[in-house]
């Protein structure tokens, strides 16, 4: 009987151990390393000197978990989906939700990274944009492939699709175009580029909520993360990110 009391405690050293072992070895797998993040949204998000909203947003997240983060930019959106997915990258952000359906190896951290709004840019006299159908009577441009817009223009409005956002604030400014969409402050930050003095029709054709997605090898990762960043919303430090990224546009109207 005592032999038998003996071996269970022995056992139960080796499990503890092998546990602890474990453990180490997920903890050695990211500490020291910088994880790499990526994305397709420029300026204001992300800039080459790393100081956009998601760069900055993103570094203190992952400090307070222990962990660095740099977030990298992408010429292609699906290419920054597919190499997070693979593992090339660790995440991937901001995306919608519900990506975790076709891209398997991806996790979705429950607290949203930020809101999206879509909207309307004009030069001209301003007006309530309170349904899509207010667009009608305009001259319209878009950049081709962004599936908000294709989705809701159908056939009855008179629709230019471009292909970049140099080329659809260009539009504006040479009046090829009364109208252009796109993304609130991507918007603001390209004409600010162009020295174009635009107005944002409000409200928002549509929003979305945008999220941070960590490959499944970062698992144990996502409940903190999703932590980290709900404390940074109550504490205030999300919000003197924002205004700290953004004041620079908040005079292009």
């Amino acid at each position: 009987m005592m032999a038998k009391g003996r071996a269970m405690r022995i056992l139960m050293q080796i499990l503890m151990l092998v546990f602890v072992c474990c453990i180490g070895s997920v903890r050695a797998q990211t500490e020291g390393l910088t994880l790499k993040l990526n994305t397709s949204v420029q300026e204001p998000y992300t800039t080459p000197a790393h100081d956009g909203f998601l760069d900055l947003l993103m570094v203190e997240v992952f400090r307070r978990v222990g962990l660095k983060a740099q977030v990298d930019l992408y010429d292609a959106s699906e290419r920054a989906l597919i190499n997070a997915n693979k593992g090339i990258d660790d995440g991937a952000l901001p995306r919608i939700k519900g990506l975790e359906d076709q891209y398997e190896n991806l996790i979705r951290v429950p607290e949203k990274v930020m809101d999206t709004d879509f909207v309307a840019y004009t030069t001209d006299k301003p007006f309530a944009t309170k349904s899509w159908d207010t667009l009608k009577p305009y001259q319209l441009a878009y950049i081709l492939g962004w599936k908000i817009f294709e989705n809701n223009l159908d056939a009855d409005y008179r629709v230019t699709r471009v292909r970049d956002p140099q080329q659809l604030f260009s539009m504006l400014r040479l009046r090829r175009a009364d109208i252009v969409l796109y993304e609130r402050w991507q918007g603001l930050a390209q004409a600010r580029a162009q020295s174009l003095r635009v107005t944002v029709l409000e409200p928002p054709l549509a929003k979305s909520e945008q999220f941070l997605y960590l490959h499944r090898k970062h698992a144990h990762l996502v409940d903190q993360v999703s932590a980290a960043l709900a404390e940074m919303k109550h504490d205030g430090t999300y919000r003197k990110i924002h205004e700290k990224a953004m004041r620079p546009l908040m005079t292009v109207r």
